[in-house]
């Protein structure tokens, strides 16, 4: 049973749980993790401590699954939750500025926590449908519900989504900075293997596929930060460029809701929302 000193778990009806388990996320995701290590202090742990170049894949599965419970898990949302801040209490080192980081200083772990809302946010205006002014703030309501789970306090997150942009201004201008993940992560040269279990003829030609790959990620991770921060990190941006993201948004928005559940939603997004409509907590 959850304890009454435990955060509700999301449920059926929330905007969370109808964003987070669509395939759409993995287009978003890697813009949010880039605003994440933009931070120097973020940057530096993923750089010291992270598996993200020996084990790309395995690394992004994990991270993955770990964000599928905080949403669709229930009563195992909360023990994920603990389970992540006790792997990240030895996280520790210096920054790029010379400054002693560890990963749950309360002000870091939240910056990766509240990287969430604004690129959620651009990836309903790009890659499905935009988010109403009501919409904005339920959500994010959510994600302050969501950083209960991961063990963030109140305090330490803006109360209000009027609160949250000049706090997100201020890391932007203050803070943030071209680490050297970042680099990595948006360079489509950047070293990777095929996905493991590739079957060994689709391997031979991952070489050719790679880069085109790599290439297409990168762009969208780029288009879909937004703009001052593009800025920021020194990342060229054209009217071009824009014209293109919005036509890859529109293939995507008539494309994904045309494909059957096994292939629009993640495995345990699907595996909660068959759950939900067989006890029937499904929203009508």
């Amino acid at each position: 049973m959850t304890s009454t000193t435990e955060p509700l778990p999301l449920a059926p009806g929330t905007i969370l749980w109808d964003i987070a388990g669509d395939t759409r996320l993995l287009f978003s995701l890697p813009a949010a993790l880039v605003l994440q290590v933009a931070h120097p202090a973020v940057g530096a742990g993923v750089d010291d401590h992270s598996t993200f170049r020996t084990d790309p894949w395995g690394r992004a599965a994990r991270s993955l699954e770990s964000l599928q419970l905080w949403v669709y898990g229930g009563e195992r949302a909360a023990e994920e939750g603990r389970r992540l801040r006790r792997l990240h209490k030895d996280i520790s080192g210096t920054d790029t500025r010379g400054r002693a980081y560890h990963a749950l200083t309360p002000a870091h772990y939240a910056w990766v926590h509240a990287t969430a809302y604004p690129i959620f946010l651009r990836a309903a205006r790009y890659l499905s449908d935009p988010l109403t002014p009501e919409q904005e703030r339920r959500l994010y309501d959510e994600l302050l519900r969501l950083g209960a789970i991961l063990g963030i306090k109140a305090r330490d997150m803006p109360g209000t989504p009027e609160e949250f942009w000049p706090y997100f201004d201020t890391m932007v201008e203050e803070e943030l900075e071209r680490t050297v993940v970042v680099e990595e992560l948006l360079d489509p040269r950047r070293p990777i293997p095929p996905p493991p279990g590739t079957p060994a003829v689709l391997r031979r030609f991952w070489p050719y596929v790679r880069r085109p790959l790599a290439r297409l990620q990168a762009f969208v991770t780029v288009g879909l930060l937004p703009p001052s921060v593009r800025d920021r990190l020194g990342l060229g941006w054209t009217s071009r460029d824009e014209r293109r993201l919005r036509r890859f948004g529109a293939v995507v928005r008539r494309v994904v809701p045309l494909l059957p559940e096994r292939l629009r939603y993640l495995p345990t997004a699907r595996a909660a929302r068959a759950a939900s409509r067989r006890t029937g907590t499904s929203p009508s």
